[in-house]
């Protein structure tokens, strides 16, 4: 098994590499030119190779230790980092909150599902975007504080997840400038006759949109699916295609992103999930994400 790395030794070497020798390096450190270069060779019995080699009078560095001084270099300027990194850390008082965005949940919708927690003074919002299962591996190992997603976690004695419904939103249907006469003809028949986009199956809505389709007998014309409901709605309102949306960003849809609203998706619902761990004591931003949602319905 491998010595793990002495990091005073390391230093030492880093030293000495860079004044250019054992004896200036001795005098910089105040200390016995013997002392640093025993240092340097137990470092060097460690990693197993040679880092200096004799060249005159003086030493070099071979292939081995430029490559050490390079990481050396970068390990010890974050250590200079280091305390004013803490410094700055301990005197800011930031409230941090780390949230898993699944990938199918509509991105528009983050912000307003976050918005009792928003005016936290201090916060610092860490949201990284996943795959679902991705995510509640995250959160089961504290990772994360909470996922945001649009299911609920299934159901894993192992786990102990809790999933927190936030609300629902029926879906509408919404269309670029260059589809919109189209699309208002005889719809949602004119789905077959104009370019449709659709989100994957990552989206748990998708199963429901396709069920839609089928009641009403359409073939949509699909020209593209995404992942992300960004990018959807990215190239939909760049003039792609029409797509489906929760109704609630109606209005960051049309005064965002120059889109218009057809008509509603019936009986077609985009559910949201707050999904958190059994903890004995909950995140506080948590519990007020919870509760806020819990006391206005979602």
């Amino acid at each position: 098994m491998q010595a793990e790395l002495n990091y005073k030794h390391l230093y030492y070497f880093w030293v000495a590499a860079k004044e250019g020798g054992m004896s200036h390096a001795a005098a910089r450190l105040g200390m016995a030119v013997q002392t640093v270069s025993a240092q340097v060779r137990l470092l060097e019995q460690s990693l197993g190779h040679a880092l200096f080699k004799p060249a005159g009078r003086g030493l070099v560095l071979t292939e081995a230790g430029h490559t050490a001084l390079q990481l050396a270099e970068q390990i010890f300027l974050i250590g200079e980092q280091l305390p004013a990194a803490v410094r700055d850390a301990a005197t800011q008082h930031a409230v941090r909150l780390v949230v898993g965005i699944s990938d199918g949940l509509p991105k528009l919708a983050v912000r307003d599902l976050l918005e009792p927690v928003m005016a936290e003074p201090h916060l610092r919002l860490m949201c990284h975007e996943g795959e679902f299962d991705d995510l509640l591996a995250d959160l089961a190992l504290h990772r994360l504080d909470v996922v945001l997603s649009d299911r609920p976690a299934p159901a894993n004695p192992n786990l102990r997840l809790y999933s927190h419904a936030m609300g629902h939103s029926p879906m509408g249907w919404f269309a670029p400038a260059n589809w919109l006469d189209v699309v208002r003809e005889d719809f949602p028949a004119s789905l077959a006759r104009v370019p449709v986009l659709l989100p994957t199956s990552h989206a748990s809505v998708r199963p429901r949109l396709d069920h839609w389709f089928e009641r009403r007998g359409v073939a949509p014309q699909l020209v593209g699916e995404f992942e992300d409901s960004a990018l959807l709605t990215t190239f939909g309102s760049s003039g792609m295609g029409v797509f489906p949306a929760p109704e609630r960003m109606r209005e960051k849809l049309e005064q965002g992103y120059g889109l218009t609203w057809i008509a509603p998706c019936d009986e077609v619902q985009e559910h949201f999930y707050a999904i958190a761990t059994a903890r004995k004591v909950q995140h506080p931003l948590v519990q007020r994400l919870l509760e806020a949602h819990l006391a206005g319905g979602g």
